[in-house]
């Protein structure tokens, strides 16, 4: 499907029935699949042919629909997994293991932050953060030699921080580890990492790829590009026998796949972080209206920001689609159709009237979730990234009144009105 333009792949990608079969990806409600005989199956259990036997490793749902998803990123291939948390933990982890260390933008969602500062140190991997818009001579002092991989986010959540992908990139590549970016904000209707020297790309798919808030799931998606034999001493549970599976070398057996077959083969098998079949089609129903979606989430923010970045009460507006923002030429750059329907901004006075504004709204809801079709609000101080101290929370681009609003698509004179009588209450 390379060749289509990614409104096509949206729909076309990822399911192609043949005569006879469902027009529609079916759900492959199953644990486990037959065969004829003990040596077929063990074909399969030694990675010798490919197929299905166990719905923890596999599902044909589930793979039609990671296919889409690693068509729209233009990478070689993609896996499902059972949450966006889910998907950044395997992401990392199957390059890292106890002794490693991990670079990490500061600027990031609350849980991704606990899980590569907190979780991760207590499986030996260190990550240090850092300030996505620091000097290259700055970002350079934080790699060592035991640096695996450099994580960031594409726009970060809630700071909207937009990356300098192709500056990460060249860090990254510059010592000889991959570039990984959450593309989850930007999707890849409106944001290419790949394009820019990214090497792999993680989704938490629950937010725009959903778009209803009715199914939490998370997919990784490999380039193919990183050349993991170039750096094989860095990297050895790729380039060195696997003796779980009889010693099998990815890197040699699978090529350009061996990235995402080791995280299907080994880390799906024993920690099974899996997506449901049916969370999977329902997420492919909402794959396929992703760029209607985002156009109108990107047209709603925009006048929404330009709404709140008049108002009087309003201190500050974060929102690269405004010319004014600090981050709208990257964004230009990066994301030349829109970055996101998620706006952050602060009311005069701190946290106090950022309460009030938001226990005064009618429509908005006050939820834990962002980017689906409903538009909603949060108080990421009090809620995403309530455990973090003072010192954590100024680091992450978060101050303490700062409010997040993830714009919806309904009528924007409407949410408009809704976001105004609230403000009045403020």
């Amino acid at each position: 499907m390379s060749d289509y333009r990614i409104e096509t792949k949206c729909i076309q990608s990822g399911w192609h029935p043949g005569n006879g079969e469902s027009r529609v990806l079916p759900i492959y409600q199953s644990t486990t699949f037959k065969y004829g005989s003990t040596e077929e199956m063990g074909r399969l259990f030694d990675l010798e042919e490919e197929g299905y036997f166990y719905t923890r490793l596999q599902n044909p749902t589930n793979d039609a629909v990671a296919a889409k998803i690693a068509d729209l990123e233009g990478g070689v291939a993609g896996i499902l997994t059972s949450s966006g948390q889910a998907a950044t933990f395997y992401a990392v982890f199957n390059i890292c293991e106890a002794g490693d260390h991990v670079i990490c933008t500061s600027a990031i969602y609350g849980g991704t932050l606990n899980l590569l500062g907190v979780t991760l140190k207590k499986l030996g991997i260190q990550c240090t953060f850092v300030d996505a818009d620091a000097s290259e001579e700055e970002l350079e002092k934080a790699f060592l030699p035991n640096t695996k991989a450099v994580f960031a986010e594409s726009i970060s959540n809630p700071a909207l921080v937009v990356l300098d992908i192709e500056k990460f990139a060249r860090l990254a590549h510059r010592h000889g580890v991959p570039l990984l970016v959450d593309n989850t904000f930007a999707t890849p209707v409106n944001c290419r990492p790949f394009e820019w020297g990214a090497d792999i790309v993680t989704h938490s798919t629950t937010k725009y790829m959903d778009g209803h808030a009715v199914q939490v799931g998370g997919a990784i998606v490999d380039s193919g590009n990183f050349d993991w034999e170039a750096h094989r001493e860095k990297f050895p549970g790729l380039t060195t026998p696997d003796e779980s599976y009889h010693g099998i070398v990815y890197t040699q057996k699978f090529g350009k796949k061996a990235y995402i077959t080791k995280i299907t083969s080994q880390l799906q098998r024993d920690l099974g972080a899996v997506p449901s079949p049916m969370n999977s089609f329902l997420l492919n129903l909402g794959l396929e209206s992703l760029p209607l979606r985002v156009e109108r989430h990107c047209y709603n923010a925009g006048k929404a920001a330009e709404f709140l970045n008049s108002h009087p009460k309003v201190a500050s507006v974060n929102y690269a689609g405004l010319p004014g923002d600090k981050y709208h030429e990257l964004a230009k750059k990066y994301m030349p159709k829109g970055t996101c329907g998620v706006i952050s901004f602060e009311l005069k006075g701190g946290r106090e009237p950022a309460v009030r504004f938001m226990d005064g709204l009618k429509m908005a809801a006050i939820v834990t979730h962002v980017a689906d079709a409903r538009t909603s609000v949060l108080h990421p101080a009090s809620h995403t990234h309530r455990q973090l101290n003072d010192e954590q929370l100024k680091a992450a681009g978060i101050s303490p009144g700062m409010i997040r609003l993830s714009v919806g698509i309904e009528h924007i004179e409407d949410i408009i009105a809704d976001l105004s009588q609230a403000l009045e209450q403020a």
